[in-house]
C-alpha cells in the first residue's frame, strides 16, 4: 500500500511551490465572484436609470455614471484584487492547473445571487453545481499530475498574437456592425475568449520576465494584452446590462478556461507529458464542468422569476 502511494507521489509532477499557485487562485475567484455580483447591481441600475433599451452596448454617457455609483467601484475594485492574485497564482502553478478553479466563481456567484434575491435554489441548480465541480476536480486532478511547464520561444509568441489579433478584428467587427441585435451570449464569448487569451499572453510574459528573457516583442504582447482585457471589459458590462450575473459568470468561467487550457495544450505544450488515459480523463472532467455550467444557466433562479 505504501509503495503504491510512494509510487503515485513520485509521477505528481506539480512541485510543492507550484501547488501553492492552487490556494491562491480559489481567493481570486473569491473576489472574483463578490466583485461580480457588485458590479452586475452598478450596471443594473445604470442601464434602468439612464438606458434607452436598445440593449445595444453602453455608451459613453452610461459608462460615466458607472465611475459614479459605489456599488460599481468597489465591485470593480474587488475584480482587480482578483485578477492580481490571479497573475500571482500563475506565477507559481502552470496554466492549465489554476486556470479551471475559476469554477469557484460560479458557484459562489450563484449563491450570492440567490441569496440577495431570495429565491432558494432547487435541486437541479444544486446537481449543476455538483456537476460543474466534479468535472473541475478531474480536470485539475490530472493537471496536478500531469502538467509540465516550458520556455516559450518567439514562435509560439507570435503564434499567439496572431491569433489574438483575428479574434479583436472578428469581436469587435461583430460589435460595431451587428450591434444593435447582439444579445448577452455573444458579449459572454467575445470577453471570454479575450480573457482566455489575456491570462495565457500574461502566464507567458510572467515566465519570460522570471528567466530574464526580455526583448521588444514583449512590449507588442503587452500592448495586446491591454488591448484585449479593455474590450473585454466592456463587453463584460455590457452582457451585465442585458443578464443575470449568474449567467455572465457561468459563462466566462467555462469559455476564458477553455480558450485558456486549448492555447496551452495546443501551442505551449503543457499537456506534452499526458499519457492518453489522462488525456482522456481531462476531456471528460472537460465535458461535464461545460455540460453543468450550461444547466446552471439554464436553471438559475432568475430565470424562473
Amino acid at each position: 500500500m505504501n509503495e503504491h502511494l510512494s509510487g503515485l507521489i513520485s509521477q505528481v509532477s506539480l512541485t510543492p511551490y507550484q501547488a501553492i499557485g492552487i490556494p491562491i487562485a480559489l481567493l481570486g475567484a473569491v473576489f472574483l465572484s463578490i466583485g461580480a455580483q457588485l458590479q452586475h447591481r452598478g450596471v443594473s441600475k445604470v442601464e434602468g436609470t439612464h438606458g434607452d433599451g436598445s440593449k445595444s452596448g453602453l455608451s459613453l454617457r452610461q459608462l460615466g455614471h458607472l465611475v459614479r455609483r459605489p456599488s460599481w467601484v468597489l465591485g470593480t475594485v474587488l475584480l482587480a484584487l482578483a485578477i492580481i492574485i490571479q497573475l500571482i497564482s500563475l506565477g507559481f502553478a502552470p496554466l492549465i492547473v489554476v486556470q479551471p478553479l475559476g469554477v469557484v466563481a460560479m458557484v459562489m456567484t450563484n449563491v450570492i445571487n440567490s441569496r440577495v434575491h431570495g429565491i432558494a435554489t432547487d435541486r437541479r441548480v444544486r446537481g449543476s453545481i455538483l456537476l460543474a465541480v466534479l468535472g473541475i476536480g478531474i480536470f485539475v486532478a490530472f493537471s496536478t499530475v500531469y502538467a509540465v511547464e516550458h520556455e516559450f520561444s518567439d514562435g509560439q509568441l507570435t503564434f499567439i498574437l496572431g491569433l489574438l489579433a483575428g479574434v479583436i478584428v472578428a469581436a469587435g467587427g461583430a460589435f460595431l456592425v451587428f450591434r444593435a441585435k447582439l444579445r448577452a451570449m455573444f458579449y459572454i464569448v467575445a470577453a471570454g475568449t479575450l480573457y482566455g487569451f489575456v491570462v495565457t499572453i500574461t502566464k507567458v510574459l510572467i515566465n519570460r520576465w522570471r528567466t530574464d528573457h526580455i526583448d521588444p516583442l514583449m512590449i507588442v504582447c503587452f500592448v495586446g494584452l491591454v488591448i484585449a482585457a479593455v474590450l473585454g471589459g466592456y463587453f463584460v458590462q455590457t452582457a451585465y446590462s442585458v443578464g443575470s450575473p449568474d449567467l455572465v459568470i457561468a459563462g466566462l468561467t467555462v469559455i476564458d478556461p477553455l480558450v485558456a487550457i486549448a492555447i496551452a495544450i495546443t501551442v505551449l505544450g503543457e499537456a506534452d507529458h499526458f499519457p492518453p488515459f489522462a488525456l482522456a480523463g481531462i476531456a471528460v472532467g472537460g465535458a461535464l464542468s461545460v455540460v453543468g455550467v450550461v444547466l446552471l444557466a439554464r436553471h438559475h433562479p432568475q430565470t424562473h422569476h
